[in-house]
């Protein structure tokens, strides 16, 4: 059996023994996962439906899994008394394998201002009291998918402002391309940041992100790409004959979108000899649009220099708000250096040289799927209430150096407040309960498709 597919071994190695650290007669745990803060103040909860469908559905306790894991276990601390065995066999005899939780949680897409509950679970028996913390290390990985979702979101309100003022918000949903395959950790990182990005745009070179959404959101085809050159492509050519590899490119694709790297060699003479004068006819003749990109140099500056460039031998009109269009068989890329400063410094400088933002795609790779961690938006999730021999208390945490720290107590809901944004109470407060039950006793009971995502996201 392969470790991936056992539950059991998919726990913070301290878990193992927490079943015995409960007070005596603890019949209940209940405990709420949030953003306590971070880099931006509302994040976009997204990634428990694949969580649920992929390592929590149906019956995943197992007779082979608990063998297993109580081998792997027992080498590990070198003790055979530490896995609670007996809690497993009777998940496996009293609910036939299925976890007997239940987990209510925001509709997936919805963006929540940080600080408030996201996510509940609690045990539905009272003999499995350790078994909502024994998941929180799964749940807790929720934080990756809603983390991407929330930079791409943000994203795409920033790129939305730019277009709102120079140019045609309806290009927006192509307007940040994925490019993170690569940078990031393993191909499971690339499924779930690629798909969260595909929350809020629809360019995607990342295949994983597509296929997850399909799998596990009953999405179709989420996200598209475009043919485009890497340097291999062209530097084989050499350099000599970096002319003859830009229309090479033209030739195989004479219809739609492509993509050609530039900066091989001199990417401005590149744009003013070999694009501009060369092959210039060749470009506005195409049935589709060149874009050309730039992957060195500083980019605020590299940028708007291969906007003149490409202007002077192009041509421009003047767009209704005032802003330069290159024609539209030409277009410009930047992926290299963005995350959302940099991308922010670009949108300055070609505004104020008075460039659309038309004119202009981004790739994020690294900067999308990798360089983030549990930490920027600050996930946690904590105990906030236990029923012990009967009685409810509530549970919390109040550290004397650290009260950012603080933690709720009691049972919580979440609903819209005075100002229609979404706020945690008391779950005897009144207001509509925005969390609903997505989980119960092994089977998931609230799937959402991936436009129902889509359109929580909206911005």
């Amino acid at each position: 059996m392969r470790f991936q597919d056992n539950l059991l071994l998919l726990t913070d190695s301290y878990k193992i023994s927490h079943w015995r650290q409960y007070p005596s007669g603890t019949e209940r745990v209940y405990s709420y996962f949030e953003s306590r803060g971070g880099r931006f103040n509302e994040v976009v909860f997204f990634g428990l439906q694949y969580v649920l469908r992929r390592y929590l559905e149906g019956a995943v306790v197992t007779r082979e899994g608990i063998d297993q894991a109580s081998r792997i276990w027992a080498s590990h601390f070198d003790s055979p008394d530490l896995f609670y065995r007996d809690g497993f066999e009777h998940i496996l005899e009293q609910h036939a394998g299925r976890l007997p939780v239940v987990i209510r949680a925001v509709p997936e897409g919805t963006p929540v201002p940080t600080g408030n509950v996201l996510l509940t679970i609690e045990n539905t028996d009272p003999a499995c009291y350790w078994l909502p913390n024994f998941l929180e290390t799964l749940l807790v990985q929720v934080w990756y998918g809603c983390t991407v979702a929330t930079l791409s979101r943000e994203m795409k309100r920033l790129l939305s402002r730019y277009l709102e003022a120079t140019g045609d918000p309806e290009s927006l949903p192509f307007k940040l391309h994925d490019f993170g395959f690569r940078g990031v950790s393993s191909v499971e990182s690339a499924a779930i940041g690629g798909a969260a990005h595909l929350v809020n745009f629809q360019g995607t070179d990342t295949m994983p992100g597509c296929l997850l959404a399909r799998e596990y959101y009953d999405a179709e085809m989420p996200g598209g790409s475009i043919p485009a050159a890497e340097h291999s492509t062209i530097t084989s050519w050499g350099r000599e004959s970096e002319v003859e590899a830009f229309r090479n490119i033209l030739e195989q694709f004479p219809r739609g979108a492509v993509a050609c790297v530039s900066d091989s060699f001199d990417i401005f003479h590149a744009c003013r000899e070999h694009w501009g004068r060369t092959l210039r006819d060749q470009v506005l003749a195409r049935d589709g649009t060149l874009v050309v990109r730039p992957d060195s140099g500083h980019p605020p500056e590299v940028v708007v220099q291969v906007l003149e460039t490409l202007g002077e031998a192009f041509g421009t009109e003047s767009n209704p708000k005032g802003y330069r269009v290159l024609p539209p068989q030409i277009r410009v890329i930047q992926g290299d250096g963005i995350d959302y400063e940099m991308a922010s410094e670009i949108l300055a400088a070609v505004t104020a040289a008075k460039w659309s933002v038309d004119n202009l795609t981004f790739g994020m790779g690294g900067a999308l799927l990798q360089i983030l961690n549990r930490d920027t938006q600050q996930f946690a999730m904590k105990c906030s209430e236990t029923v012990v021999n009967g009685e409810v208390r509530e549970v919390f945490k109040e550290p004397a150096t650290d009260p950012r720290k603080n933690s709720k107590r009691g049972r919580l809901k979440l609903v819209l407040g005075r100002d229609g944004q979404p706020e945690t109470r008391p779950e005897g407060a009144p207001g509509e309960d925005l969390l609903c039950e997505v989980f119960r006793d092994g089977f998931n009971r609230e799937r959402i498709d991936f436009e129902a995502v889509r359109r929580n996201s909206a911005i």
